[in-house]
């Protein structure tokens, strides 16, 4: 196996070929159970992968609306087991007593009522399918727990140049929440930009999604009912199994500047 990366346990198992089985040195990938304390309140406990778990408070912290900018917070520190991350904001912070269990991996949790968390994005942002299928194969290369051990899901901010911002986490919804805290960490900017997922587009991704404020989500899966009703509402075109030379739209494909065979307008 080559070198261990951070979030990935050292494994040894059965291979098995055909009528023969032989060990291997490999690993899986590591879970573990990280809480968020906001001014001392204990809000949420997430399953999610020992990474970044500082870029993963923050991103969600601003994908609930619980913080309109990093100015918002003055500090946010994991302890050093990095099982806990303790967020202390310069406003005062009540979280809503009603959570919404979530279909994202390992029970994620949102305290929005997505049909009416939004108005529809005001942009005329257009790009091309070609940028997809590139940004996407960035986004493959950019999994490094993934192409050592498999298990893990990866998320990515992108422009029509090159991938931005990429995170890994075994709960997509994890891994988008990373990408939000890294952007916001880092200065740079979401709107009009390209979000790009390995795993499923569910109601909650959309969600986060549209919270960015970007106008296309891209996955090598598929999206559920209600993302697909939230994205035509929200002006998001939303595009499922990308794979070189084909891909899904499911809204507003206008955005992709296609020839089409029936008219499309935004």
């Amino acid at each position: 196996m080559d070198e261990t990366l951070p979030g990935i346990m050292p494994y040894t198992y059965w291979s098995v070929h055909g009528e023969h089985a032989s060990l291997t040195e490999a690993g899986v990938i590591q879970e573990s159970l990280v809480t968020l304390f906001v001014n001392g309140q204990d809000v949420a406990t997430v399953m999610c992968s020992p990474l970044d778990q500082e870029a993963l408070a923050v991103g969600f912290l601003y994908n609930e609306n619980v913080i309109a900018s990093p100015d918002d917070v003055g500090l946010v520190q994991a302890n050093a087991a990095r099982t806990v991350v303790d967020v202390l904001l310069k406003t005062d912070f009540k979280p809503p007593r009603r959570m919404i269990l979530t279909s994202g991996c390992g029970g994620g949790i949102t305290w929005q009522d997505l049909s009416q968390a939004h108005p529809a994005l005001d942009t005329g942002f257009t790009t091309t399918p070609q940028v997809i299928f590139d940004r996407m194969r960035d986004l493959q290369g950019a999994a490094k727990l993934y192409n050592q051990v498999r298990g893990v899901h990866t998320a990515g901010l992108a422009d029509a140049e090159q991938l931005l911002v990429s995170a890994e986490d075994v709960g997509r919804h994890n891994a988008v929440d990373k990408v939000t805290g890294k952007a916001l960490l880092a200065g740079i900017a979401m709107s009009d930009r390209l979000l790009l997922t390995s795993g499923r587009i569910s109601s909650e991704m959309l969600g986060k999604a549209r919270r960015m404020g970007v106008p296309l989500v891209i996955s090598r899966t598929s999206p559920t009912s209600i993302s697909v009703q939230l994205a035509q509402a929200w002006n998001i075109c939303l595009i499922g199994y990308v794979r070189q030379g084909g891909m899904r739209i499911y809204t507003h494909p206008w955005r992709l500047n296609l020839a089409m065979d029936a008219p499309v307008s935004p």
